[in-house]
């Protein structure tokens, strides 16, 4: 199981921290650095920086929005990317969720998977060297009834693998179908199956096995002797996505708890957060919410969960330390000891 880490926030301050930050990344050989797409920066900028800056570490978008991008420009992006890094770019890439998508993009969400399927179709044309042609229902290349052209992105052919940030059921299916990687969340070591069976299921319609995906998971990670003071410190961020990364009608964060086993509790505090008692949504997020879908306590709990992710089948674990420690010689020294613990595992 190789490890991956994520970027700092970009901002004046911790610019050359950020760097450093992917250098010992580099160094310590993790093997993929992903830049977010948030309410506070692209996630294609930071990466475009940082290919100067390092050699051998993968630079990936966890992820480029569907919806922020057409098609071809998210092509032409990965391609300069691609460029730019020798190689080493992963083309990241989800659907966002309704709040964000339409709240700040001026984009209507429906259909998410539509769109997905027919950006990544788009995306490979380019890739291949064709000219655009496309008929879709979400996209019509050239636009019909238009002054438009079929058109080739003047750039040799190039192999970018793609991932695929997906928690619904169909698009997990699609997933195992298509993509090279998958970006996991709301994974639960204890209970892989609430997304791998749809991985799976995928995977073999198009002949192929779960062994040929990088099964890529995020897991917020923290090391230290109080554990409950850890487990309180993060019952918010799970009502959040229970409660805030969605609408109540279309909360994938939600949905992936509930096939783990959670079904009354996600649907208990996503009903108190949409009520607006958050501080009570909070109070509902029992331990196991958080312990089963984070990795925090001692050097040996952390081991012993670690070594679980492994043996659940996760190829990559991607490492969320922000809540553990800023970035900074602290966040530093806590990946040299995560690395430290890995070996052994």
């Amino acid at each position: 199981m190789q490890l991956a880490i994520e970027l700092g926030r970009p901002n004046p301050k911790n610019l050359q921290l950020n760097v450093e930050w992917v250098q010992l990344a580099e160094r310590l050989g993790v093997a993929i650095a992903f830049s977010a797409e948030a309410w506070w920066s692209d996630a294609v900028t930071p990466l475009a920086y940082l290919a100067d800056k390092t050699n051998t570490i993968k630079l990936a978008t966890g992820i480029m929005q569907t919806t922020a991008r057409t098609p071809a420009m998210t092509a032409m992006t990965a391609l300069t990317l691609h460029d730019l890094t020798g190689g080493r770019f992963i083309l990241g890439l989800g659907a966002s969720g309704p709040q964000v998508v339409e709240g700040l993009h001026s984009t209507r969400y429906h259909p998410p998977l539509t769109r997905t399927k027919e950006t990544i179709d788009i995306c490979r044309m380019v890739f291949r060297g064709e000219k655009i042609n496309y008929n879709g229902k979400v996209f019509q290349m050239p636009l019909p009834d238009s002054e438009g052209k079929s058109l080739r992105i003047d750039h040799e052919p190039a192999d970018i693998p793609i991932y695929l940030a997906t928690l619904g059921q169909k698009a997990l299916v699609y997933t195992g179908q298509t993509a090279q990687g998958w970006l996991g969340t709301s994974f639960s070591p204890d209970h892989p199956e609430a997304h791998f069976q749809y991985l799976s299921e995928g995977a073999n319609k198009a002949g192929r096995s779960l062994s040929d995906l990088d099964l890529c998971v995020s897991a917020r990670i923290e090391i230290g002797e109080d554990v409950e003071a850890m487990i309180d410190r993060r019952r918010p961020a799970v009502a959040f996505n229970m409660g805030g990364m969605g609408s109540a009608d279309t909360n994938f964060y939600n949905d992936a708890f509930k096939r783990a086993g959670y079904a009354n509790d996600a649907k208990a505090i996503q009903s108190l957060w949409l009520a607006g008692k958050r501080a009570s949504a909070a109070e509902r997020v029992p331990d196991e919410m958080v312990t089963e879908f984070q990795i925090l306590g001692t050097e040996e709990m952390v081991r012993k969960r670690l070594a679980r992710y492994k043996s659940a089948g996760v190829t990559t674990l991607k490492l969320g330390l922000d809540g553990a420690a800023p970035l900074g010689p602290a966040r530093f020294e806590l990946l040299e000891k995560i690395i430290d613990i890995t070996k052994d595992i």
